[in-house]
């Protein structure tokens, strides 16, 4: 992009310090909670103890009694309100909105029944407590049996006839734990009604998303509501959708004509805000004798909770039509559904729905190299989609980005030594020791759709960009101002980001789904090519050049073949705009709305090898080596940040979180002391090497990175274990991977000398 002898390096593919650390590291950042305007008020919520059934009683008479308190509100005070939006991605989808809050029933543990304002925090919650909610208990809905909310399938080939000729058959079930996204900085949003106007900053993903709902649930116009997301602190998915809180807030602040914030605290997140994950998978793949996989049948049933976010049913559908992966099989036979439960709604989570389908094919394609008698890497070599057949539109519908799985698996083989390393095995098993190697090969649909971008060269020479993308922390601020220097030949540290306010551009989408770089980021870089040949135009006409002869300096414009006629951008737009005026003042502009060609697919490969202690199951990483392709990268800095932090999150799926639930409905896990979270100590050094497919999905070449540390290195760690645990015939391992579980796993059946796939 960078043209040949204008600049002296390009900007795209520079590793640059992300420009945010510096306030957000020195105490300079704003976040939602310390925004507090005069006169705040504070709401806090009365929530249900019980799982589920009808409320027979709401007694609020102490809470509006004490001192401090301004308002009690319950579903009568609410009126007729309208439904938060479900992303209706499928023709079965049964659409299950939200409450703000519960009316005639309650449907799980921690939803809201009432909500108290007063003029403290300690006070409201306080007051919260005083509230007494009486309920029938009805039995509460187990996982898979309740209400279907949508399923899918996919027939392609004829699976049974494969199935009936094959050589070898593996099966396997695997059950994905609730997780919670748990992200640094809670859920909050403060409210604000000023003369007919409604302002909510919001700790979201989606502002745009957040200031549609609002409207709509509240009866208000587009115009009539403004959104901003400050600094986030992380969000995961968890903060992709609109809140039931979220709503009262907003009302409350309309009802008394005050502001109004609630923050949340850390146990109400677990209890109330989406979890992520939880679904049970069934398959099993038919291979010849030879290793060839011919067919795969599979279902897939997720978690859906006691309501739905706006991208509920992704999960379900991404995992469907995911499958079978990177590998070559036609004859399929696939479904997909997710049931609601009573308890607190299951969404979208870091990967969503691509994990899922990630580990099934890995563990099964392991299967199928031990039924084989081959090595892993092996049995997925003779399976992999070529790469001259990309891109392709698969049986499931997926149009799969041009891609080298071949050389995913070449460059992990020469990498890791990989035939030394199975050696080493071999040697360290007739020396007693528990030790295993697993693969992952994966691939993920990222970057989708569209998004807004507006770009401005102002009086004082600076450039402001507008995005309809906003940040929880990726470095957007960072490398989308190097998009914008490499379009404009550019100083980066002489362009503005915006992001997070809707009255900064009218239209976006926001953070989610690994679109924002490859979508956001095209949308900048699209905006910023119509800047430049305005800029272009509009200097040849005080250069006295045609605009093909204008040339880009940082800061300056020089006439292609002259060697004094030049002027600096600032004296382009003073001599544009005339007179006085503010610095920000715009010149000229360009806007975009951005739509992509197609969806990019991203894909990589890992390997882990670990160690576990026979005597106290503890296991051990002592290698992970990952090679990712995620097209043209922006910024290798901030791109190993999003791996390493979704390996984080990856290693904690995989050995250390889980939410669990009593038969009553009840959350077990409410709180750190209960949920593992990994810690510094529990992330292993990681080995990170690329290779670099450039999409043709988006203008940009990218493709998504921010989720592959949770599909690719959980498979990895998981088929490492199962590898270790072989020799023991331990066949039904099942996330979490901790201690006690492998432990009880070298116990349930007598050793054996070999196993395993250390061939």
């Amino acid at each position: 992009m960078t043209r040949s002898g204008e600049t002296s390096m390009p900007w795209l593919g520079r590793s640059v310090l992300r420009r945010e650390d510096t306030r957000l590291t020195t105490g300079r950042g704003t976040y939602v909670d310390d925004l507090r305007p005069d006169g705040c008020l504070f709401l806090a919520f009365a929530r249900s103890p019980y799982g589920c059934g009808p409320i027979r009683s709401v007694d609020c008479a102490e809470a509006r009694a004490l001192d401090g308190v301004v308002a009690v509100f319950t579903a009568d005070d609410l009126g007729d309100l309208g439904v938060n939006a479900i992303n209706p991605l499928a023709e079965t989808i049964v659409e299950a909105p939200f409450e703000v809050l519960a009316r005639e029933r309650v449907s799980a543990a921690g939803q809201a029944v009432a909500a108290v304002v007063a003029t403290s925090e300690a006070i409201a919650r306080d007051a919260a407590l005083l509230i007494e909610i009486d309920v029938d208990p009805e039995p509460v809905l187990e996982p898979g049996q309740g209400p279907q909310s949508v399923a899918n399938s996919v027939v392609a080939g004829d699976a049974d006839a494969a199935f009936a000729g094959a050589d070898h058959v593996v099966a396997v079930r695997l059950q994905h734990s609730l997780v919670a996204p748990t992200p640094m900085e809670p859920r909050a949003v403060l409210a604000v009604w000023e003369d007919g106007r409604l302002t909510a900053w919001c700790s979201t993903q989606t502002p745009y998303r957040v200031r549609e709902d609002l409207a709509r649930i509240l009866g208000l116009g587009l115009d009539a509501v403004r959104v901003i997301a400050p600094d986030v602190g992380g969000a995961f998915g968890g903060k992709a959708s609109i809140y039931p809180e979220d709503v009262m807030v907003a009302f409350a602040a309309r009802a008394l004509g005050a502001p109004v914030k609630w923050c949340a605290q850390r146990g109400e997140d677990m209890l109330a805000a989406s979890h992520g994950r939880g679904a049970t998978s069934t398959a099993e793949m038919a291979f010849s004798a030879d290793g060839k996989a011919l067919a795969l049948k599979a279902d897939l049933v997720f978690q859906q909770g006691h309501w739905m976010t706006y991208s509920a049913v992704v999960p379900s559908i991404n995992a469907l039509r995911i499958l079978p992966g990177p590998y070559a099989i036609g004859d399929l036979a696939l479904t997909s559904r997710a049931h609601m439960t009573n308890r607190a709604a299951v969404g979208i989570y870091r990967g969503a729905g691509r994990p899922e389908a990630a580990l099934l094919l890995d563990r099964l394609m392991d299967e199928g190299a031990r039924a084989c008698a081959l090595d892993p890497i092996e049995v997925r070599r003779r399976n992999l989609i070529a790469s001259d057949v990309l891109p392709l539109t698969t049986p499931t519908g997926a149009n799969i980005d041009a891609s080298d799985f071949a050389l995913l698996l070449d460059t992990l083989e020469a990498r890791t030594a990989y035939a030394n390393l199975r050696a080493e095995q071999r040697r360290r098993r007739e020396n007693g020791e528990v030790v295993g190697i697993g693969l992952s090969l994966y691939i993920e649909p990222c970057g989708q759709g569209w998004e807004s971008a507006e770009i401005a060269l102002c009086r004082d020479g600076r450039l402001r960009a507008v995005t309809g993308a906003s940040s929880q922390g990726q470095g957007r601020e960072t490398s989308f101002a190097q998009i914008v220097a490499e379009a404009l030949d550019a100083d980066p540290e002489l362009i503005e980001i915006r992001q997070g306010d809707t009255d900064d551009a009218e239209r976006g989408l926001g953070a989610l789904a690994s679109r924002s770089t490859a979508i956001g980021g095209s949308a900048i870089l699209k905006a910023s090519e119509q800047l430049r040949a305005r800029i272009a135009e509009a200097a040849a006409g005080f250069l006295q050049c045609e605009p093909g002869q204008v040339r880009f300096r940082p800061g300056r414009l020089f006439v292609e073949g002259s060697a004094g006629a030049s002027m600096s951008l600032a004296d382009l737009a003073g001599a544009m705009l005339g007179g006085v005026g503010e610095p920000e003042e715009p010149a000229l502009a360009a806007e975009t709305i951005y739509h992509a060609d197609d969806e990019a697919w991203a894909s990589g490969c890992c390997l882990a090898m670990v160690a576990i202690d026979p005597d106290t199951g503890v296991m051990t990483t002592e290698r992970l080596v990952w090679i990712d392709d995620a097209g043209v990268v922006v910024n290798p800095l901030l791109a190993h940040g999003q791996l390493v932090g979704g390996l984080a999150q990856g290693l904690g799926e995989a050995l250390l979180e889980q939410l669990v639930y009593d038969e009553d409905g009840q959350l077990l896990t409410g709180s750190f002391m209960d949920y593992a979270m990994p810690r510094a100590d529990d992330v292993p050094p990681v080995e990170i090497d690329k290779i670099e497919t450039r999409s043709e999905a988006n203008a940009l070449g990218a493709k998504g990175v921010g989720e592959a540390g949770c599909i690719g290195v959980p498979a990895a760690l998981f088929n490492a274990a199962a590898d270790a645990l072989a020799p023991f015939g331990a066949h039904d391992l099942q996330m979490p991977l901790t201690s006690e579980k492998l432990w009880r796993a070298m116990r349930q059946a007598p050793e054996t000398q070999t196993g395993g796939n250390a061939s």
